[in-house]
């Protein structure tokens, strides 16, 4: 009876234990970005709503930016409980507040968890719709 009740307790504390592995840890947030001058000075060539660069910008964003930043960019994709930072909710006021250099920086140069999208999205149109869709996830 003894060794039962034993065998049981170091398998419900083993239990336990391993939850602290399984379970999702905080994500902690990002610390502020340090945009050069170059890209805080940009402005996106396409009008607010354009509709087509807004169609074009949700394929290209569904493509490269969904798995991580969700279907409407509240940074719930897939890949986003694999990540130490939080990748930001896109439709609040505090992002949108960004200029549109400054996101042009944050979603094509990156830092951190955020990879470089330069070479994958070589086409300044398509990175520019990307910032359009990106403008209309707004609350």
């Amino acid at each position: 009876m003894k060794k039962t009740l034993f065998v049981v307790a170091m398998l419900v504390s083993a239990a336990w234990m391993l939850t602290a592995f399984v379970t999702p840890q905080e994500q902690k947030a990002g610390a502020p970005w340090d945009i050069p001058a170059k890209y805080k000075a940009m402005k996106n060539p396409n009008k607010a709503g354009d509709a087509g660069a807004i169609a074009l910008g949700k394929t290209a964003y569904a493509k490269h930016c969904r798995s991580c930043h969700g279907n409407t960019g509240l940074g719930d994709g897939p890949k986003a409980k694999n990540l130490e930072t939080f990748p930001g909710d896109f439709s609040s006021a505090k992002f949108q507040a960004f200029g549109d250099g400054d996101l042009y920086y944050m979603s094509f140069v990156g830092r951190d968890e955020m990879p470089n999208y330069e070479k994958k999205i070589p086409d300044e149109e398509e990175r520019w719709a990307i910032i359009s869709y990106i403008r209309s996830l707004k609350k």
